[in-house]
């Protein structure tokens, strides 16, 4: 699997996109293209590394604040723009259709219809796992202020684990066990705010999930500008557990060392 941060950035940050996950892998022979989330700024990271109309399979939405689907109006609509013909998976939980429906008809309104190409809508909960190609998507809900589920991939024995927003549940750290990559995110440093996690809490999931690699997001604008180069010393520090605090447009192919 080939992990693109399309964006690592929280919701109103100037600098970085939304977080935003790209999974390009093979599956049944042909190409998989995940999206994990798809904010309102993320369409133009997307179109910078996948311009072409068929170029994506399957969008996961962790849950419904805007910084995490209110990029799928201007995605959808450019793809008929530019004529994709395929279907394309839309994979969140209950709620997700009604939800995705209003959206575009606010913004772009009679645009739906005129779609060329089939919108798939799968409605997953915990407790089920949503085989897709040769991959399983399985499901856990974590701690945020909107009802937020975290995914797992798995494909052909590798794995990753992505929080959307929220702190660590029980319920998530049974699902990242033993996870070649946990994509958490993480707020603040240390001092905790409701509904999100912090880089210490996210350091110790990992751990206890035993997980290969921790990949920090979604960290609050200011505490990154001041305290990245803290993190990454301590992320550079741990052992038995590889860290990184990643860039928009890092790639990480799984089974090879992480960018530093």
């Amino acid at each position: 699997m080939k992990i693109t941060f399309l964006g690592v950035g929280e919701a109103f940050d100037e600098e970085l996109p939304n977080t935003s996950v790209l999974v390009r892998t093979t599956a049944r022979g042909e190409p998989a293209r995940i999206l994990l989330d798809c904010g309102f700024t993320v369409p133009s990271p997307f179109w910078r590394k996948a311009p072409g109309p068929q170029d994506l399979d399957l969008v996961w939405i962790s849950h419904f604040h805007g910084d995490h689907f209110f990029g799928l109006p201007a995605l959808l609509l450019r793809f008929w723009e530019i004529g994709r013909t395929r279907p394309l998976v839309l994979l969140g939980q209950t709620g997700l259709g009604d939800v995705v429906r209003k959206t575009m008809e606010l913004a772009y309104p009679r645009f739906l219809q005129k779609l060329a190409y089939p919108l798939q809508f799968v409605e997953v909960e915990p407790g089920r796992i949503f085989a897709w190609k040769d991959l399983e998507f399985s499901f856990a809900e974590n701690d945020h202020g909107l009802r937020d589920l975290a995914v797992r991939l798995d494909l052909g024995g590798r794995s990753v684990f992505y929080s959307g927003d929220g702190r660590a549940t029980e319920q998530t750290l049974s699902l990242a066990h033993r996870c070649d990559l946990v994509i958490h995110e993480s707020f603040r440093w240390k001092d905790p705010t409701p509904g999100h996690g912090t880089v210490a809490e996210s350091i110790e999931f990992a751990r206890r999930a035993q997980a290969t690699r921790l990949a920090l997001v979604h960290l609050q604008r200011d505490e990154r500008r001041e305290k990245a180069h803290r993190i990454r010393e301590v992320l550079q520090g741990l052992e038995g557990l590889e860290g990184i605090l990643p860039q928009a447009g890092d790639e990480i192919v799984l089974g090879e060392s992480p960018p530093r």
